[in-house]
């Protein structure tokens, strides 16, 4: 495991993940789909955890490893080593990553922290 990923809350099943979502009815909901040692989202985790704080008025983030919870992998074609979904009101919402909108971003290429 990341030693970033200790800093964000994970879920550790399809139920927990199902009610992060239902239960929160104002803020975003962020949830990075992956693997805890992947390189990729090690470096996503850590950019999340690091604007984490800044953001929780409007947005809260958890992390999935989606070989512990595979319940998703074939509803939201998890099939990229991370994957960050968004979630509002219990809907899963389309972003604008500036390519078009989109319901996901599958990498860190669009994230990065400011210097």
């Amino acid at each position: 495991m990341s030693v970033s990923s200790y800093l964000l809350p994970h879920l550790h099943s399809g139920w927990a993940v199902d009610q992060a979502i239902l239960a929160e009815e104002e803020r975003l909901v962020i949830i990075l789909f992956g693997h805890d040692w992947d390189e990729t989202c090690m470096q996503i985790d850590e950019v999340l955890a690091s604007v984490a704080e800044t953001i929780k008025n409007f947005a809260v983030i958890y992390l999935v490893d989606i070989t512990e919870v595979p319940d998703f992998n074939t509803m939201y074609e998890l099939y990229d080593p991370s994957t960050i979904m968004f979630f509002f009101r219990n809907k899963h919402i389309m972003i604008d990553l500036g390519t078009g909108k989109t319901t996901r971003s599958t990498g860190p290429s669009r994230i990065s922290k400011s210097s």
